[in-house]
């Protein structure tokens, strides 16, 4: 059997010297004795995967609303394809694939119900009490919201993770370690393999809801010439199966040259620590000039004809509905709230409980809320 500080030897041995070793983490905000064949990374995953935050994703919106269809992504089908980019990434770049893939698990357990319209509504709503972010969120989840422990709030998750999820660089609670101005090399991989991950993958069920048209991609040359590759490669395919075989390689090409660009970014800025990577203002894992390029009619075709899709901004004003409606009702009349949330509101904002409540709902759970709360004839 593999002890602990065996598998934290066994990284000292196969990862790059600007990795982030599971020996040398910061800690937890709450001191606990080391698990003896876990390495604390390893245990934060296990802790994440857990979590009730990290289930209630299941039927929490990507893109399409979730009663929209069964073969659509949800936030938890996105953050499994994130975890795996990034655990193959980090993988091949000699980084540590137990803290990435922690991060990953972990970076969209704030998001609210309906994706990014409902984090813009909560983010109106919440304009004069201290604003709302799923950044943010996600590190209060961790922190306070989840209630799994008995001597400790959240998930007690360490500093490299939590640090992780800190876009904004807010003070970590409780402030104990130095300022850093970006992110650690993991976290970094974290960051765009969600960008190449909602790009393709948004992509392909765009196609598939008929809301993006694969006559309208000839314009966007990224896809253009993917396309005419696997059409020389199988001409007598199914249209599906070709447009797997697009998604496939886009994705593909991309994971590479992002691999070979960021080797390069490594050895050009001398990364020979953990700590390099987080002085520097300039990301070092990042796409060559030309991919960026590339990649930017795709982007800007993605927010044409699908985020400003009628029937998508049509989802979207539902949700700025919905969620404003709950909102105001929970603030008249808090004795709504389940005693536990309710039980809060002596010691904080009652915007901010209000608020963490409804971020922490699904999209079918918001739904059937409103139904109970509106619809004369439903049950409650």
């Amino acid at each position: 059997m593999l002890t602990r500080s065996q598998l934290e030897a066994l990284e000292r041995r196969s990862l790059g010297p600007y990795a982030a070793f599971a020996a040398e983490s910061k800690g937890r905000a709450y001191p606990e004795p080391e698990h003896p064949y876990r390495t604390c990374f390893q245990r934060d995953h296990d802790r994440i995967i857990h979590s009730s935050a990290f289930r209630r994703l299941e039927y929490k919106t990507q893109v399409f609303v979730i009663h929209e269809g069964d073969y659509y992504r949800t936030r938890l089908t996105h953050t499994l394809e994130v975890s795996q980019i990034a655990g193959t990434l980090a993988r091949a770049l000699r980084l540590n694939p137990d803290l990435t893939c922690a991060i990953a698990l972990a970076h969209d357990l704030g998001h609210g119900p309906f994706g990014h319209s409902g984090e813009d509504v909560l983010r109106t709503l919440m304009k004069e009490h201290g604003g709302f972010d799923h950044n943010l969120q996600a590190l209060r989840i961790v922190e306070l919201l989840e209630e799994r422990y008995p001597s400790f709030p959240g998930l007690n998750l360490t500093w490299e993770v939590r640090q992780g999820l800190n876009k904004h660089r807010a003070p970590l609670s409780p402030v104990r370690f130095p300022k850093i101005v970006n992110l650690s090399l993991e976290a970094q991989v974290v960051d765009i393999a969600d960008e190449i991950a909602y790009d393709h993958h948004d992509l392909d069920d765009g196609i598939t809801s008929g809301l993006i048209q694969e006559e309208d991609l000839e314009a966007v040359a990224l896809w253009r010439q993917v396309r005419r590759e696997v059409i020389r490669q199988f001409p007598r395919r199914s249209d599906a199966l070709r447009k797997h075989q697009i998604i496939r390689r886009l994705i593909d090409l991309t994971v590479t040259d992002l691999l070979q660009e960021s080797t390069r970014r490594i050895a050009r800025f001398r990364i020979q620590n953990s700590r390099k990577a987080t002085t520097l203002a300039e990301r070092i894992i990042a796409f060559s000039p030309g991919m960026k390029r590339l990649r930017l009619p795709l982007k800007a075709f993605l927010n044409e004809k699908l985020y400003h899709h009628y029937k998508v901004i049509r989802m979207a004003d539902k949700a700025r509905r919905f969620l404003t409606a709950l909102f105001e009702s929970y603030l008249r009349s808090p004795k709504q709230l389940p005693d536990t949330t309710r039980g809060r509101l002596k010691q904080e904002d009652p915007h901010r409980v209000v608020c963490d409540y409804i971020a922490g709902m699904t999209d079918r759970y918001a739904l059937k809320e409103y139904q109970r709360l509106f619809t004369p004839f439903e049950p409650v």
